[in-house]
């Protein structure tokens, strides 16, 4: 005879159960966040109030903060395309994942302050350590919250079962070593700043510049016929 399981069972395996979401909105809200962030980083750049002549060197007194901005933009762009690449292959998602895109947008949506911290104490002795050692660790778990996300969607195979296995690994061995780069960088920003802000933005155009785009064109081109 079958025995019918008690209501308490049957329960908590009905709260076992992930609620599945579609992804659309949560993908629209992300899009939104980023695109507000990215915006933000312009409000920094502060226009000088000078007469005529001295414009010019107030523009060149001011390179900190065009820095800054250019280093986060790139950052930010880059935690986006990285977004993007695990949210074009979802099929389905499910409330855990929806609570770690959130963190994911949290640490987006902070971007900018630690951008302005950079910029304002860049030029600084101590407090430039200070602000290089904080936005290096906004960005560290910025991209390990992005690598959390993708390593779950994974392996709750919330992934397209069609695409490809080079698609699915492309993104790991580009986010691994930047997290583990972005760890020295932290490091080494503490006794050498310089060093570390020039890290932080080789790493995030490394992730904008289509490397692989180039080379899968150079692979494909037809072969001459052999003789």
């Amino acid at each position: 005879m079958n025995e019918t399981p008690e209501p308490s069972e049957a329960g908590s395996a009905t709260r076992r159960t992930p609620r599945r979401y579609k992804s659309d909105r949560m993908i629209g809200l992300s899009d939104g966040v980023f695109a507000f962030a990215i915006t933000l980083l312009v409000l920094d750049l502060v226009v000088p109030a000078a007469t005529a002549g001295d414009v010019w060197n107030e523009l060149l007194h001011g390179w900190p903060q065009f820095l800054a901005f250019v280093i986060s933009f790139a950052t930010i762009g880059a935690a986006w395309l990285a977004h993007t690449a695990i949210t074009d292959h979802l099929v389905r998602t499910d409330s855990t994942f929806a609570r770690l895109n959130l963190l994911v947008l949290l640490l987006v949506s902070f971007m900018p302050y630690p951008t302005r911290f950079l910029s304002t104490f860049i030029q600084s002795d101590h407090p430039e350590r200070i602000a290089v050692t904080v936005y290096g660790a906004a960005v560290l778990i910025l991209m390990g919250l992005l690598y959390l996300l993708w390593w779950y969607a994974r392996r709750e195979g919330h992934f397209d079962p069609d695409t490809a296995d080079q698609e699915l690994t492309l993104f790991t061995r580009r986010m691994i070593p930047a997290i583990s780069c972005y760890v020295v960088l932290i490091a080494l920003g503490w006794f050498f700043p310089v060093v570390a802000v020039v890290g932080y933005a080789v790493i995030a155009f490394l992730f904008i510049v289509p490397f692989r785009a180039r080379h899968v064109r150079t692979t494909s081109r037809p072969q001459p016929p052999q003789r």
